[in-house]
């Protein structure tokens, strides 16, 4: 067991393969410690048609002031401290078990409606250039009356740009609509960046596949291996988002309106087709695993044909020299000048004349 794992840590780096318990490994049984930032950065926009505030805090203390002002406020918190998590939603009426989701690790995808307030939870994906992997970020999303509560993870990276860009304009959707066409946009600018991974994915599936028809080596291997884990990270974040957005068009709350529903169905239909999309990649790869056999064996057929032929050369000279290595005293030509000429000139012609039969039989063709 020890040579095993110690000979998978000399060799995962080698290949920059992901081990397979860092892909799949959860479990809800288990409770898992959360390590906190020491920082936490929060951002608030409280805004109605007319006017918007945009605040930039350290501690989630003061937030309790853009309650219940008549304006929509966005407040999105970039790291997680337990301590600060349970301050903001105290202040904003969010249930203890919405909470323990929001500080959970590795939660699935999921949506709650629980006490007034509308719970969805997901995983934005990036992708990794520097390691060609994909990383996830676990997005809480809390929809209540006028409000819109977004927890992240990390504060170095988030896809909200685009709707913080829409935020300061004016005569825009965002700014005319209430809390629930702004949740759907945060939703909606998740699921938009699954394509923007599953389309570098998808350049990496076709570089293997050419790496694979050209050469298909153990490094290959080694890259189908890594890229099949990434299928399964895909899988395991992109299939659930079907059943959030489920969650909100059978949802009968008052805080979403008839007129936003329309918008959660056309986020569906992207789930649909990212969902589709990764069935389609994962469908691709059992392909290049079986092209990739198949190069395999088809390389050790050529080499098992050559060496046949090679067999099948050499057999004549090994059938002559037989006969003229027997120890009998009366052997024709045994004692004839020209013997030995005879011997070797019929080693070269019938080999040569085998030579001639096989290709015209088309042997040699590939």
């Amino acid at each position: 067991m020890s040579f095993t794992k110690d000979y998978l840590q000399k060799i995962i780096p080698v290949f920059k393969a992901k081990p397979s318990h860092a892909v799949l490994r959860f479990n809800p049984s288990l409770e898992t410690a959360r390590e906190e930032p020491e920082t936490i950065k929060v951002e608030v926009f409280d805004y109605n048609a007319k006017a918007i505030d945009h605040h930039e805090y350290n501690s989630v203390y003061g937030c309790d002031k853009f309650k219940d002002n008549d304006r929509v406020t966005w407040i999105n918190v970039d790291g997680l401290k337990k301590n600060d998590v349970e301050i903001i939603c105290k202040e904003y009426d969010v249930h203890p078990l919405l909470v323990e989701d929001i500080l959970s690790v590795g939660q699935r995808a999921k949506m709650d409606d629980l006490d007034n307030i509308l719970f969805c939870l997901m995983n934005m994906l990036y992708y990794n250039t520097a390691s060609n992997c994909i990383e996830t970020e676990q997005v809480s999303i809390v929809l209540g009356k006028d409000f819109v509560l977004s927890f992240q993870e990390e504060a170095n990276r988030d896809v909200f740009n685009p709707v913080r860009e829409k935020l300061k304009i004016n005569t825009s959707k965002l700014r005319l609509a209430g809390a629930d066409y702004l949740c759907y946009s945060l939703i909606d600018i998740i699921v938009d960046n699954y394509y923007t991974v599953l389309e570098l994915l998808g350049e990496r599936i076709e570089i293997l596949e050419e790496e694979i028809i050209r050469r298909g080596d153990t490094r290959s291997l080694a890259m189908i291996n890594g890229l099949r884990k990434e299928m399964i990270l895909l899988k395991r974040n992109v299939g659930p988002a079907r059943e959030v957005i489920n969650g909100f068009l059978r949802s009968d709350s008052d805080l979403l309106n008839e007129r936003t529903t329309k918008y959660f169905k056309d986020v569906y239909d992207h789930i649909v087709q990212a969902n589709d999309l990764v069935e389609t990649y994962r469908d691709m790869m059992m392909s290049m695993q079986d092209l990739y056999l198949n190069k395999v064996n088809l390389r050790l057929n050529e080499v098992m044909k050559v060496m046949a032929i090679v067999t099948c050369l050499m057999a004549p000279a090994t059938v002559i020299g037989g006969i003229f290595g027997m120890n009998f005293e009366s052997i024709p030509y045994l004692h004839n000048k020209y013997g030995f000429f005879a011997a070797v000139a019929l080693m070269l012609l019938i080999p040569v004349f085998m030579i001639y039969a096989f290709k015209k039989r088309g042997w040699f063709k590939r």
